[in-house]
């Protein structure tokens, strides 16, 4: 017997003309072999939706929820035989067979004849085509009662929440103290370096975490005190102190591992340490990096608000589907407006030097971005951690700060002159 042909013909087609058996466990036993099934749907016509259409409300809704389970798609592979006579409907439900035909779980120490105890698995529909209409069924969905995520697919109230707990703990002791401010920085960088060295397994590559921590803290410290002389100093003891520590764990791996801590220590305190040459400078140092901060917010506002609305031609899709040539648009017009009125009021900046200054500042900042984002996909991670709910990791919301900060302390050096 060939299976249901939702063309109307019983004969197999295609790929389908192979051998079938010659009965299958359907629900209603009194159906014979061969006899035409009724479809409760086959009148209407078939349509399907895309994934977007259907998050944008494109299907109707009395639209029948075919999701295997749900009564209405038990209705659609509705077993009875299609008749002129009208069905009984006092016709009682066939009962189950009190010996079905093969046992759940024979006992294969046992008799072959003996069924064993269990309940026997139901039986399997037979393969054919739908002629319902389609809707994708995404992780439950809505149809298992599920709520819908944010379309960035995270938890938006707890991540507007962390966010606004990390811009306090950032900007107050900006104004309050610089030395605290210095302190919740080399704490960035450490969990940050932490979250870098527990990535990086995954490609089978382990770099010594310790002395990259201590390094980077004490790098912090020397931009802090003595400038960017001392940053790069920082830097290179970091790196020394790895590949020595790294050598006393053998030869095995080393060159893989060194590689790993020398991107790990440029990438997040070597670049987080142009952060405390901003707040280093006389007088004003709290204000630059406030402008900074702004710029990148500003950025990640407007893109996000430009490429959920207009985003149709993709940025980079191999490393960032989401990201869209709109919303880089928006990105950087938020940017360049809100750094052109701030820069004006702060520092007494041309307005169009303020723009400079936001556009170069969210180009680095998208570029930040995509970059962890080619890293996680190469090493298949979602997240560099758990840390922070509905934002993942500290790493995540880094990503950006670090190229964004480098760009801004070279631009405000030759726009905003030095005070004091």
């Amino acid at each position: 017997m060939s299976h249901l042909d939702s063309y109307g013909s019983i004969e197999p087609r295609g790929r389908d003309r192979t051998a079938r058996p010659a009965a299958l466990p359907w629900p209603e036993r009194e159906l014979e072999p061969g006899a035409r099934v009724r479809h409760a749907y086959a009148d209407q016509p078939v349509a399907t939706w895309t994934p977007q259409e259907y998050d944008d409300g494109a299907r109707p809704d009395d639209q029948p929820t075919l999701v295997p389970g749900h009564p209405d798609f038990e209705r659609a592979w509705s077993t009875d035989p299609v008749s002129p006579v009208t069905p009984d409907p006092y016709r009682q439900p066939p009962q189950a067979d009190p010996n079905p035909p093969y046992p759940a779980d024979p006992d294969p120490d046992g008799d072959p004849g003996q069924r064993a105890a269990g309940p026997v698995p139901a039986p399997q529909r037979p393969p054919g085509r739908w002629r319902g209409r389609r809707r994708p069924v995404r992780g439950g969905g809505s149809s298992a009662g599920h709520g819908r995520p944010s379309r960035a697919g995270r938890n938006l109230p707890a991540a507007i929440m962390v966010g606004l707990a990390l811009g306090v703990l950032i900007v107050v002791p900006l104004f309050l103290s610089l030395e605290a401010f210095v302190v919740v920085l080399a704490v960035a960088v450490a969990i940050g370096i932490w979250e870098m060295v527990r990535a990086v397994r995954a490609a089978d590559a382990h770099p010594p975490m310790v002395p990259l921590i201590a390094g980077g803290v004490i790098t912090i410290g020397l931009a802090w005190w003595s400038g960017p002389d001392a940053l790069t100093l920082g830097l290179l003891v970091t790196l020394l102190a790895t590949a020595v520590w790294r050598l006393a764990d053998g030869f095995a791996n080393l060159g893989r591992d060194l590689v790993a801590a020398a991107m790990i220590a440029v990438y997040v305190p070597f670049l987080a340490g142009f952060a405390a040459l901003l707040a280093a400078v006389p007088d004003d140092g709290h204000l630059r990096v406030v402008v900074t901060l702004v710029a990148v917010v500003l950025s990640d506002t407007g893109g996000y608000a430009a490429g959920a609305n207009f985003g149709k031609r993709p940025m980079a899709p191999t490393i960032s589907p989401k990201k869209s040539w709109e919303g880089f648009a928006g990105s950087v017009t938020a940017a360049a407006l809100g750094s052109a009125l701030l820069l004006w009021l702060l520092f007494d900046v041309a307005p169009w030097w303020g723009a400079l200054f936001g556009m170069a500042v969210s180009v680095a900042a998208v570029l930040g971005d995509l970059g962890e984002s080619m890293i996680k996909r190469d090493l298949r991670i979602k997240d560099m951690s758990n840390l922070l709910p509905g934002h993942g990791g500290l790493m995540d919301r880094l990503d950006s700060i670090l190229f964004a900060v480098p760009t801004a302390y070279l631009l405000l050096a030759v726009f905003v002159p030095v005070v004091g």
